[in-house]
C-alpha cells in the first residue's frame, strides 16, 4: 500500500480490526520512510445497480454521494457517523438484495427518506422538502404533520 504523505510503497499493518458487524476490516498501517500512520479499509467488491436519473442518464453508484446528501440532511443533528454508516449500509444491502441491474434514482430517495425518518425527524423532513421539490407551503405543512402523527 503506497503511503499518502510521501509515496513509499513501503508500509506495515499495524493494527487490524473488523467492523462490529463484520462488513469491513480497518487497518491501522505505517510508513516505512516517513513513520506517518494511515486508515486503510477493505470491503468486498459488490456490483450494485446502475443508477437511472430522472432526465435518463445513467451513473454508477456512489455511496459517497449517498453519504454526502445524507450529512446534508443530519447537519447539526445529534445523529452520530456510527448511525449514518448503518443507515447506508442497509441502504446499499437493500439495493443489492433487489437483484436488479438498474435501478430509478427515485427509489434511493426513497430509501433515503426511510432510513432519515428513523434516524432523525428534521433530518427527514430537510430531505423530503429537497426530494419532493414542493412546490407550495401547503406541502411542506402535510409532510410535517405526516411526522408529527
Amino acid at each position: 500500500m503506497k503511503c499518502p504523505f510521501c509515496g513509499n510503497l513501503e508500509t506495515q499493518v499495524v493494527e487490524t480490526r473488523i467492523s462490529e458487524d463484520a462488513d469491513f476490516i480497518r487497518r491501522r498501517r505505517q510508513c516505512g520512510a516517513c513513520d506517518k500512520r494511515f486508515t486503510t479499509y477493505e470491503r468486498p467488491d459488490v456490483n450494485f445497480p446502475t443508477i437511472v436519473k430522472k432526465d435518463g442518464r445513467r451513473i454508477e453508484f456512489d455511496r459517497s454521494k449517498l453519504r454526502g446528501s445524507m450529512n446534508l440532511a443530519l447537519r447539526k443533528r445529534p445523529v452520530s457517523t456510527e448511525q449514518v454508516d448503518s443507515a447506508i449500509e442497509r441502504i446499499e444491502e437493500k439495493l443489492l438484495n433487489l437483484g436488479l441491474r438498474e435501478v430509478q434514482s427515485q427509489r434511493i430517495g426513497e430509501l433515503v427518506m426511510r432510513e432519515l425518518k428513523k434516524l432523525d425527524k428534521v433530518a427527514y423532513v430537510r430531505f423530503a422538502s429537497v426530494y419532493r421539490n414542493f412546490e407550495d407551503i401547503d406541502e411542506f405543512k402535510t409532510l410535517v404533520d405526516q411526522v408529527r402523527g
